[in-house]
């Protein structure tokens, strides 16, 4: 019983690795801002002017009384918008039979989680230790300034 508990609880954090790492792959996420996108004059150089112009932008799409300034009210509003923005994509890609619902494979299970538990289980054992799990972790990408 120890042993399956065990299994259980290595196959649910491979399948969370899974979900995250494709999660981060996809486009749930505003992908990280280019080095085109930023050098919005096309110099070959990003300026803090330049910096600013993308957090003027940011603050623009969610100042929806044109204030200038961002009300918690506004942040929410913002917040919930992206999030269904970012949910619909994630139904989109996964849903793969189109039903408007998300199982346990389309989520990542079966093989694939089975693929991402081996990448993971660096030494084969069939265990993720701590050292293989933060590696994992360490080797997902991470955020950089975004264009949203």
């Amino acid at each position: 019983m120890k042993r399956l508990t065990f299994t259980a609880g290595v196959t649910l954090c491979a399948i969370a690795l899974a979900s995250g790492a494709a999660l981060a792959r996809s486009g749930d996420r505003p992908a990280p801002a280019s080095f085109e996108q930023l050098d919005t004059n096309g110099d070959g150089q990003i300026t803090r002017e330049e910096m600013s112009v993308l957090r003027g932008a940011r603050l623009a799409r969610a100042d929806t009384d044109s204030d200038g300034l961002i009300s918690l009210s506004e942040l929410e509003i913002h917040s919930v918008e992206r999030s269904r923005e970012r949910a619909q994509a994630m139904m989109d890609r996964l849903d793969a039979d189109a039903d408007g619902m998300l199982s346990s494979e389309e989520l990542g299970g079966g093989e694939r989680a089975n693929r991402m538990f081996e990448r993971v289980d660096q030494d084969g054992d069939g265990a993720i230790n701590q050292a293989e799990f933060d590696a994992a972790r360490d080797r997902m990408p991470k955020r950089g300034p975004q264009v949203d």
